[in-house]
């Protein structure tokens, strides 16, 4: 997202919707999200520094990638309090006190309409989908307070944290993140939309549909720890640097939830939107190497 592309560079109202796209070139850009079947202003510059400025190219959308390839992907665990309600409070676990964290690897990133693959491993089809609000940081922070936080912040996406549950649960010492880690695992797009354009990132509607079915409906104002806790406690004494993403906790609604789960299979279209920024919609493959995804 960083990258020098050519063109004059074109000063006018600010971007506020960036995404990153090949076009038919099968070049990667950087670009101003257009009006459905036109073509992108191509940006130059970055999004972290205010160099970022339209240039006069104007390019075809062949594939939409993830808006951003982030640094880190911090994760934020049971932050939404129906959520709590649904899962940890029935296994007797006290509300937190402070966030809870985990992190994905950089190589969960999917981009969207990209399949997500139910891995080949036992117990593999305990798959769970969790919409979510993704942070995306824009200038180095440490020791934040919660008053200055999302000055920090570039702009905000749309997340899956894709789970496995069975993995989340029981890959050794309660830890969680061989389960949320697996390739195809952490979705994000489809556009960037700038901290500018989203000044209350509490009052924003975050839904998940299953094949057109709705499975998860809330406001972002039922997190029990804010954008701006998160970010200020994250910074507490660690360094956050631009590029990196926090993801901010689902609401109600996962299939782990329901009696029965009922787990995504191969096939299922799952569609995470969140209100002001977009859909994000992947489709559940078995992984390439599952010798069931040949039949």
């Amino acid at each position: 997202i960083n990258a020098e592309y050519g063109g004059d560079c074109l000063r006018s109202m600010s971007v506020t919707r960036l995404i990153r796209f090949v076009s038919d070139d099968h070049q990667v850009y950087l670009g101003e999200q257009p009006a459905p079947g036109a073509m992108a202003t191509v940006l130059t510059g970055s999004p972290y520094d205010g160099s970022l400025r339209r240039t006069n190219q104007h390019k075809a959308v062949s594939k939409l990638l993830s808006p951003i390839v982030p640094t880190d992907i911090f994760c934020i665990g049971l932050n939404y309090m129906k959520h709590y309600e649904e899962s940890a409070k029935k296994r007797g676990i006290a509300l937190p006190a402070l966030p809870v964290v985990f992190m994905k690897p950089s190589s969960t990133l999917a981009h969207p309409e990209q399949e997500v693959w139910m891995p080949a491993i036992e117990h593999g089809e305990q798959l769970d989908w969790e919409v979510e609000l993704a942070i995306v940081i824009g200038k180095s922070c440490r020791n934040v307070g919660v008053d200055e936080a999302l000055q920090y912040v570039c702009g905000y996406t749309v997340a899956n944290d894709v789970s496995s549950r069975h993995w989340q649960k029981n890959a050794g010492a309660g830890q969680w993140i061989k389960g949320k880690s697996f390739d195809t695992f952490c979705p994000l797009g489809p556009v960037l939309v700038t901290a500018e354009a989203i000044p209350d990132p509490q009052s924003l509607r975050v839904q998940t549909r299953v094949n057109g079915k709705t499975m998860q409906n809330d406001l972002t104002k039922d997190m029990i720890f804010t954008c701006a806790e998160i970010i200020s406690w994250l910074s507490n004494n660690m360094t956050l640097l631009p590029g990196q993403v926090i993801l901010t906790g689902t609401p109600s609604g996962v299939a782990a939830g329901r009696s029965p789960p009922n787990w995504l299979q191969p096939g299922d279209v799952v569609e995470c939107e969140i209100s002001n920024i977009g859909t994000l919609r992947n489709t559940i493959t078995r992984a390439p190497d599952d010798p069931r995804s040949k039949l």
